[in-house]
């Protein structure tokens, strides 16, 4: 018996440990499910809320449609003819670019004050000079061996006066020789006078003959001589002539008013002939060298025939304003600048020393006037839509146009179409433009 009571007090502790398990298990899994449905009910317990909330939300008075009205800008059509302006960009070149070069050789004992690397030369200064001595000896040995040629063709010119003289003498000898010989050749055939004395008479005709043909023959080598002397004065007249413009030429002068650059000569320098001694750019005489497009050449020539002529407008852009010169288009390039897909053209300045000096190498906006656009109207481009249409005011409410563009100036652009003087076009561009929208100026 009392073994048997030790058994149930063992096995009512075992079963009070075995339910104190269960009951600490049961714990555990309802602490972990009162965990995970936490944020459920959180969520349930908010959507209840906003249900509620809604359900008893007190009604707002709705308020009707109105239609919308956009404040745009017009402007007023006007058909018109319009020349546009082509934009264009270019460089000024020298008119007339000269290499001076040294015409004389020798030693420079003087250059010009402005002959430097960027002066400014007037028309006949003086640029340098040379030295004159042994231009001024072979002037000296020029002129005497002229002198002295001269002073041989008088002493030539004397002889033939001499012998012109004796030619004469000569002759006048003959005529009487001859008639001495006629008288006595009858009287030695009568017997009167022995035939010696004709004899001799016909000695004295053929001596005569003689020293006449002698005269005839020196006059004729005098006259030989003086020819030759005429030449050869003629040649030393032009060596004089040379020597005297030799001496001249130590004396180089400006041309023309210009800039100077590329300066090589100076003080005690030896030059040589047909050295190269400075580059001289006129001054008066500054182009503009700039491309038109193929298209742009062939629209203003298939409608104006010819650029030649065309006055042109040329910017140049320093300081805050810019510097503003006429021009006018003076030619065309000998060759197609094909590397430039264009044209080049060259446009004289007018006066490129107003209102300040402009020298070749600078940037410049040339404005060249484009061909005639008649009866068209210029609009901003913002009023085309689709490439054909525009937008006009009609009672407060837009009302598309049909328009074909037919060119373009700048932000401008030019049409014609179903568009008449005084219709009011928009300007603004808007995202919502079609028939209908109500809109409102200002």
């Amino acid at each position: 018996m009392a073994v048997n009571s030790k058994n149930k007090t063992k096995m009512r502790s075992v079963g009070k440990t075995q339910t104190r398990a269960a009951v600490s298990r049961l714990h555990k899994i309802l602490s972990l499910s009162a965990k995970s449905l936490a944020p459920i009910f959180v969520l349930a317990l908010g959507i209840v809320s906003f249900v509620g909330l809604k359900a008893t939300k007190p009604e707002v008075p709705q308020r009707p449609v109105r239609e919308q009205v956009w404040a745009v800008k017009a402007i007023e059509a006007d058909v018109s003819t319009f020349r546009p302006e082509l934009v264009l960009y270019g460089q000024t070149v020298a008119g007339r670019r000269v290499e001076l070069r040294s015409l004389v050789a020798g030693e420079v004992i003087q250059t010009g004050k402005h002959m430097r690397e960027g002066g400014v030369v007037k028309k006949g200064e003086v640029l340098l000079r040379i030295d004159p001595f042994q231009y001024e000896g072979k002037l000296v040995e020029a002129r005497a061996k002229l002198a002295e040629s001269r002073a041989k063709a008088r002493e030539i010119e004397a002889n033939i006066a001499s012998e012109q003289d004796a030619l004469k003498r000569s002759k006048e000898q003959l005529v009487i020789a001859k008639r001495d010989l006629a008288r006595a050749v009858p009287l030695a055939e009568k017997g009167t006078v022995s035939k010696k004395v004709a004899d001799d008479r016909r000695m004295i005709v053929s001596e005569r003959e003689q020293s006449l043909d002698q005269r005839t023959n020196n006059l004729d080598i005098q006259q030989a001589r003086a020819a030759q002397q005429r030449a050869v004065i003629s040649q030393l007249d032009w060596g004089v002539r040379q020597a005297k413009r030799n001496l001249e030429d130590i004396v180089l002068e400006a041309p023309f008013d210009a800039y100077v650059t590329g300066v090589t000569a100076e003080t005690g320098r030896i030059v040589g002939a047909n050295d190269q001694v400075a580059t001289l750019i006129d001054a008066s005489w500054v182009d503009v060298r700039f491309t038109l497009s193929n298209r742009q050449y062939g629209r203003i020539v298939s409608s104006e025939r010819t650029l030649i002529g065309r006055e042109v407008k040329v910017l140049w852009h320093v300081g805050d304003e810019p510097i503003v010169y006429k021009a006018l288009i003076e030619r065309v390039g000998a060759e197609i600048a094909a590397e430039k897909g264009g044209v080049e053209i060259y446009a004289r300045i007018d006066n490129p020393n107003k209102p300040t000096h402009i020298r070749p190498g600078a940037f410049v906006e040339v404005r060249v006037p484009d061909r005639a656009y008649k009866q068209v109207i210029r609009l901003p481009q913002t009023s085309l839509y689709g490439g054909n249409r525009v937008f006009v005011i009609e009672q407060g409410r837009l009302k598309a146009r049909e328009v074909d563009l037919v060119g373009a100036s700048g932000e401008q652009i030019l049409v014609r179409g179903e568009l008449a003087r005084g219709d009011k076009v928009i300007s603004t561009r808007l995202t919502a433009a079609q028939d209908g929208v109500r809109v409102e100026e200002r």
